[in-house]
């Protein structure tokens, strides 16, 4: 048997930790871009859950017998949105659970995480149910998730911080409202954000109230509810 190929095992060697260098640096990448999918998810299910859970009675009728049981709308309307936002948490978890498999994952501020992942799920589970009393056939039930929030949630800073883009697309990426969601969410885990964490919650916070206060006015007037 000869001597070792020092000069061959070297190379082989060198391009294999190369390699490994170009999967942990995947491996960041992948771990920075995980809450963007969460709540991408939560956006997304959260809305189509909620908006599907009315929409239905409303197109088998059986809406009226809903308005006509002895439960009153503050009490369906937390059936309704508590399960959709119950979903959409479920699988957030689930993510954040599959991704704990491949990456590795730190949370900062695992309470904040809870809250904006609870609140965020709520939010968006609440306007899903005005979608879902709002639309009148299966092309208005799909068109803003489609067309408008999806959009906004990979323009919202999603899988690349918004420090990235030159101006003066940052500033205008700050009239996204997606992007205070991930931020707040993001910062949970790695304690930085594209904005301020308290702009992130009183978004949340904000739409939540701007959510409750329309779904008020529409069983008060009976808005596309009764015939």
């Amino acid at each position: 048997m000869s001597g070792l190929n020092f000069p061959g095992i070297w190379a082989i060697y060198r391009t294999e930790m190369a390699r490994t260098r170009r999967t942990i640096l995947q491996s960041v990448a992948t771990a920075f871009i995980v809450p963007g999918l969460i709540m991408l998810t939560l956006l997304t299910q959260g809305i189509s859950n909620a908006s599907i859970a009315i929409y239905f009675p409303k197109f088998t009728k059986t809406i009226y017998e809903l308005l006509s049981a002895p439960i009153s709308s503050t009490e369906a309307v937390f059936a309704y949105v508590g399960a959709a936002a119950t979903k959409s948490v479920l699988i957030g978890l689930i993510i954040l659970l599959t991704a704990t498999f491949f990456v590795h994952l730190r949370i900062m501020h695992p309470g904040w995480m809870i809250a904006f992942l609870i609140l965020t799920a709520l939010t968006f589970a609440l306007f899903g149910f005005i979608i879902g009393i709002w639309a009148e056939n299966f092309e208005q039930l799909a068109v803003i998730p489609a067309l408008v929030v999806t959009p906004l949630t990979f323009l919202g800073g999603a899988f690349y911080s918004i420090d990235m883009l030159p101006q003066p697309w940052r500033t205008v990426s700050l009239f996204n409202p997606v992007v205070y969601l991930v931020s707040g969410f993001r910062w949970s885990f790695y304690g930085v954000g594209d904005v301020g964490v308290a702009a992130s919650l009183g978004f949340v916070v904000g739409f939540m109230v701007l959510c409750l206060a329309w779904l008020w006015w529409i069983f008060r007037t009976g808005y596309r509810l009764k015939p």
